[in-house]
């Protein structure tokens, strides 16, 4: 499935839609998805995933 991430499992969000004069209709927060190709056990890979998963494999460690 597109629509959600393939790391985390994060999809789609449900909310409202809220107008000034505070009328409020169903929408949805969609994730935000990209197709990337990474390293699973050394051998590249496409998976859908998210962008905060994608900063947090694609980021250096840090020194402590």
């Amino acid at each position: 499935m597109a629509g959600k991430c393939d790391v985390c499992g994060k999809g789609p969000g449900f909310g409202h839609k809220v107008s000034h004069s505070n009328h409020k209709t169903n929408r949805m927060f969609k994730a935000n998805i990209q197709r990337a190709t990474i390293q699973v056990d050394g051998q590249p890979k496409k998976v859908n995933i998210c962008t905060r998963c994608l900063r947090t494999i694609t980021k250096p460690a840090r020194m402590a």
